[in-house]
């Protein structure tokens, strides 16, 4: 049995006899060394000549593993990452959860919640001040959270306030569509007319 701390060269091909005594063979597309976790492509099922089967075995329950045919093939070297990208989106996403949590947490109707979801999108600067969904800390949406309900402590003409009731108005008319979209149209079927039978001749 071959070691199952060596390297398997990627495009080797590996039969593996597991614990239930099923043989297993296929070219090797991965190799874990510290889980002991060889993956294989492996001739489908259904012996169709497009498809392959992906099995996983875990070589520390494996009863013997044989090399069948070696690979020279080299890998390309994984290319490098950046980290600043990964970083930014894992700040993108936490900001996005927390902003879920303080929806959800606000003791508001579920449309005041996606309405509030649907304005942080695109404007971080929102909060919540008891039940109305502030803005820019100037613009204030108040139950029920319709276009009328958008209110600022300057100019009613401002931009930002403007910019605002447009999102409000567009997330109601949205809404509104997507229930009457869902709503199950019903057909009612028209009573058979009575038919009076005609006299018959004497």
């Amino acid at each position: 049995m071959a070691g199952v701390n060596e390297c398997f060269s990627i495009g080797s091909v590996v039969m593996c006899t597991n614990c239930f005594d099923e043989e297993i063979e296929g070219e090797v597309l991965g190799f874990e060394p510290t889980t002991k976790m060889l993956i294989l492509k492996c001739q489908s099922t259904n012996n169709n000549p497009l498809l392959s089967n992906i099995n996983i075995v875990n070589l520390a329950f494996a009863k013997d593993v044989q090399v069948k045919k070696e690979s020279s093939f080299n890998p390309p070297p994984l290319p490098s990452l950046n980290l600043n990208r990964l970083n930014n989106r894992i700040k993108t996403q936490i900001q996005d959860k927390k902003r879920q949590i303080s929806a959800m947490s606000a003791n508001v109707s579920p449309e005041a919640q996606k309405l509030y979801l649907t304005i942080t999108k695109t404007i971080p600067e929102v909060t919540w001040q008891g039940q109305n969904i502030v803005v820019y800390d100037q613009v204030i949406i108040s139950p029920p959270y319709k276009a009328d309900n958008v209110k600022g402590t300057g100019n009613q003409e401002d931009k930002a306030i403007l910019y605002i009731k447009n999102i409000v108005e567009k997330f109601v008319k949205d809404t509104a569509s997507q229930q009457v979209s869902s709503t199950p149209i019903t057909h009612r079927s028209k009573p058979a007319a009575a038919t009076a039978a005609a006299p018959q001749p004497q």
